[in-house]
C-alpha cells in the first residue's frame, strides 16, 4: 500500500481506562501540534468514568484534527490496540497512553525522521526518546543523532527502558496481538520482537518526542502482578523469544530469572516452571538461586 492510499500520515493511538481526570493533558498536547496532519483514535477500554462525555465533546469542536472513539468491553491493552489498527486509517502507528504526552513539535519529528526511510522495505519505522521531561530522558541511548537497528538489538547499542516506537500501520496489521482467553495483558514487546525477528529495522533518533507520567496504577508500575495474573500469555511470550538469535544470551538469562521469580510469586514449583519454558530443570534451579542471591544483596544495601 502506497503512502498516498492513507488519509492520514499517522494515527495516534490511546487505549484509555478511567483516566478523565488525566487524558485532558495528552487532548492539550495534540491541540498544540506544529502538524496537524494525524488522527486520533481512542479506544475506552470500559471505563466507568466521563471519559465518554470528555471523548465526545472534542470530537464535536474543530480541533484540526479528527478524533474516532469507541468504546469496547474491558479486555486489555492489547485488544484495544487490535482494534484501534482495525480503525487506522494513517500511514503510521504511534501508541500513546491515556496519562502521558506529546511535545510539541512531536509529529513534524516523527515526519521528518519517517522520510528518511519510508521507501526502505527493511525498516518497520521509527523510534524516539521517551523522557520525564522534556529535558530528562528515560532510560539510555547511544551515542549520536540516529541509529539503525531492530529492536532484538536494543541492549547492544544500548537503547535501554522505554522509547517511543513507531511503525508502519500495514505492517502492524500483520503483527497483530493474540487474544488469550480470560487474560488481559500481554506485553507489546512480543509483537516488536516478532516484527524485528523477521530483519525488519527502526530508526532509533535521539529527540525527546514523548513525556511519560509514571502513574501509581499505570501499566508500568504493576508489570510483576499483570505478568502474575496474566501469567498464559507471558509464558507464550517467553517461549517464543528465547528461540530468536539476535536476542543477547545475558538479556535472556535476565527475563528468565524474572519468570522464575513471577512463577514463585504464583504458586508454580521450579520444575513446573522449567516445563513451561522447556528448560532443564538444574538451569532453573541455577538461575532461581542466583536471583535470590542477588536480591537478598540488594536488599542488605537498601
Amino acid at each position: 500500500m502506497g503512502s498516498d492510499e492513507f488519509k492520514y500520515k499517522i494515527t495516534v493511538f490511546t487505549p484509555t481506562y478511567n483516566r478523565e481526570n488525566k487524558i485532558m493533558k495528552l487532548y492539550d498536547s495534540l491541540k498544540a501540534q506544529s502538524n496537524k496532519s494525524f488522527e486520533w483514535i481512542v479506544i475506552d477500554d470500559g471505563s466507568t468514568d466521563n471519559t465518554e462525555m470528555l471523548l465526545r465533546q472534542w470530537s464535536d469542536i474543530s480541533n484540526g484534527f479528527p478524533i474516532k472513539y469507541e468504546e469496547t468491553k474491558n479486555g486489555g491493552k492489547h485488544r484495544a490496540i487490535n482494534k484501534g489498527l482495525e480503525l487506522s486509517q494513517g500511514e503510521l502507528f504511534f501508541i500513546v497512553d491515556s496519562d502521558d504526552l506529546l511535545v510539541d513539535d512531536a509529529i513534524d519529528i516523527i515526519i521528518k525522521w519517517y522520510d528518511s526511510v519510508k521507501n526502505k522495505n527493511d525498516f518497520a519505522g521509527v523510534a524516539g526518546l521517551k523522557g520525564y521531561t522534556k529535558h530528562k530522558m528515560v532510560g539510555k541511548t547511544f551515542n549520536g543523532e540516529h541509529l539503525d537497528a531492530t529492536s532484538l538489538e536494543r541492549s547492544k547499542h544500548n537503547i535501554l527502558g522505554d522509547k517511543a516506537e513507531i511503525f508502519k500501520t500495514s505492517l502492524l496489521k500483520k503483527f497483530k496481538f493474540p487474544e488469550i482467553e480470560n487474560e488481559k495483558f500481554i506485553t507489546e514487546s512480543l509483537v516488536w520482537y516478532r516484527i524485528a525477528n523477521k530483519g525488519y529495522k527502526l530508526r532509533w533518533f535521539n529527540q525527546i518526542i514523548y513525556i511519560c507520567d509514571y502513574l501509581e496504577d499505570g501499566l508500568t508500575r504493576n508489570i510483576d502482578k499483570l505478568y502474575i495474573d496474566n501469567f498464559e500469555g507471558y509464558t507464550f511470550f517467553l517461549k517464543e523469544i528465547l528461540k530468536y538469535n539476535d536476542l543477547p544470551r545475558g538479556r535472556k538469562i535476565k527475563i528468565v530469572s524474572a519468570y522464575i521469580y513471577r512463577g514463585k510469586k504464583k504458586g508454580r514449583s521450579l520444575r513446573q516452571i522449567s516445563k513451561n519454558i522447556d528448560k532443564n530443570i538444574l538451569f532453573v534451579l541455577f538461575l532461581f538461586v542466583i536471583s535470590s542471591i542477588y536480591k537478598l544483596i540488594i536488599r542488605g544495601k537498601n
